[in-house]
C-alpha cells in the first residue's frame, strides 16, 4: 500500500512516483479493475511477477518493484496476497509511464541487469534452524524485502549480496539504513528478543527508537506483524552474523570545545535532551552514547536536525514524541557545529559534521 498508493490518490491504485538515480517509476494499479489493474490477471499471472518479475504481457518489470526480494516468498503467501488484491474496489486509473533515462528505459538494458543481478528461487529452510529461526529468515528476506533498504547498492542499482543487511546509503532519499550486523549501529545481537518486537511493532522500545523512512515501514507493515511473527524475525536478526568490531566512527583530534556548539545546544535542545544529552526516559532519547549519534555515516542525523524527527503513531504508541525541524532556523554552519558538539560531549568521541555535509542534504531536500 505504502509504494502503490499515491499522495492523495486511491489506495492501491498506483500512481506513486519512486525516484531512482535513473529517472522515475512510477507505481502500477493493484486494483482488480479489468482494463487498468489486475482484474484480468490469474493467481498465476500474480505469481509470475512476485516470483520472476515479468509483467502478465511477459514484460520485464523494473526492480523498484522488489522481485528480488519476492522471489524468495512462497507459492501460497502469492496466491494470498492475490486473493486480497481482488477483494479491492476496483479503480479505473491508467498505468502513468515512467520516465526513466537512456538507456535504461530499454527492457533490453533491463534483461542484462537481470541476467547479472537476479536469479529467481523460492526461500529454502535451513535445516540447521528450527523453524521459528526460518520462518523469520523468509519474513525478513522475502516479504519484509529488508535488504532493499539495508544493503548497499553498486552504480546499477543492484545490491551487495555479500554485504547483506551491512548498511548503505538509500538511493534518493539521503537516509543511511545502518547496518543490522554491527552492534555499532543497529545491530540486536545484544538485545532481549522483546525489545525487538516492542521496535517493530509499537517504533519504540527501551533500547531505540525509529524515524525516517523506518517510521514508514513500521507505520504502514510491520504495526500490523502478529506477535509470534514479529518474534521469528527477532531471533534472526538476533542471531545475524556479526560483523568485524570497528569503531562507531573516527575519533574526534584533540581540540578546544566549540562554544558556539554549546552555546546552540543550550539553546536549541538541552531542554528536551538535556544539558548532559541524558534525554528523558519514554519520551526523549538520550545523546549520550547513543550509537544513532555516534555512527561514522552523520546522514541521518543531519536529516533529524533539518527535517524532524518523528517516530510512528502506531496503537502500541499512538502519541509519540517528536523533534520540530529546524531547517528555516539554523544555517549549515549552526546545525554542523551543534552535531559536533554531541558527537564529541559527555563521553561521546566521533568525527565531527561539516558544513559542505548540512549543506548537500539541505540541497537534496524537496528534490
Amino acid at each position: 500500500m505504502a509504494c502503490h498508493t499515491a499522495r492523495g490518490g486511491q489506495n492501491y491504485a498506483g500512481g506513486r512516483g519512486i525516484a531512482t538515480p535513473f529517472g522515475t517509476v512510477f507505481t502500477s494499479n493493484l486494483t482488480p479493475d479489468d482494463n487498468t489493474g489486475i482484474g484480468s490477471w490469474s493467481p498465476a499471472h500474480f505469481w509470475r511477477a512476485m516470483h520472476n518479475g515479468r509483467s502478465k504481457n511477459g514484460r520485464l518489470l523494473y526492480p523498484a518493484f522488489p522481485y528480488p526480494n519476492y522471489t524468495h516468498v512462497t507459492r501460497e503467501d502469492s496466491d494470498a496476497i492475490y486473493a486480497y488484491l481482488k477483494s479491492l474496489p476496483p479503480v479505473t486509473q491508467a498505468n502513468r509511464p515512467h520516465a526513466l533515462e537512456f538507456p535504461y528505459q530499454s527492457q533490453a538494458a533491463l534483461a542484462v541487469w537481470r541476467a547479472l543481478y537476479f536469479s529467481p528461487g523460492v526461500y529454502q529452510p535451513d535445516a540447521s534452524r528450527n523453524a521459528e529461526w526460518n520462518r523469520g529468515a523468509y519474513l525478513v528476506k522475502g516479504l519484509g524485502h529488508c535488504s532493499a533498504c539495508h544493503t548497499a547498492r553498486n552504480v546499477l542499482g543492484a545490491s551487495s549480496t555479500d554485504l547483506d543487511l551491512a548498511g548503505g546509503l538509500i538511493p534518493m532519499q539521503n537516509w543511511y539504513a545502518p547496518s543490522l550486523t554491527s552492534p555499532h549501529e543497529a545491530g540486536v545481537g545484544d538485545w532481549d528478543r522483546q525489545h525487538i518486537v516492542s521496535l517493530l511493532k509499537n517504533g519504540v522500545s527501551p533500547r531505540a527508537s525509529v524515524t525516517g523512512p523506518m517510521a514508514e515501514v513500521v507505520l504502514r507493515s510491520t504495526q500490523y506483524l502478529n506477535d509470534d511473527d514479529l518474534s521469528a524475525m527477532a531471533q534472526f536478526l538476533k542471531e545475524l552474523p556479526a560483523a568485524t568490531p570497528s569503531p562507531a566512527a573516527t575519533a574526534v583530534a584533540a581540540s578546544v570545545p566549540s562554544a558556539k556548539g554549546a552555546k546552540l545546544y543550550e539553546l536549541h535542545c538541552a531542554q528536551c535532551h538535556g544539558d548532559k544529552g541524558q534525554g528523558v526516559p519514554n519520551a526523549y532519547p538520550a545523546l549520550a552514547g547513543n550509537r544513532a549519534v555516534l555512527m561514522k555515516s552523520t546522514a541521518n542525523l543531519v536529516q533529524i536536525v533539518l527535517s524532524g524527527g518523528y517516530a510512528p503513531a502506531t496503537a502500541g504508541n499512538p502519541r509519540p514524541y517528536g523533534m520540530p525541524p529546524f531547517v528555516l532556523l539554523l544555517n549549515d554552519s549552526d546545525i554542523a557545529a551543534t552535531l559536533t558538539h554531541i558527537r564529541s560531549s559527555w563521553g561521546n568521541q566521533a568525527s565531527e559534521v561539516t558544513p559542505l555535509e548540512v549543506n548537500r542534504m539541505r540541497a537534496h531536500q524537496g528534490k
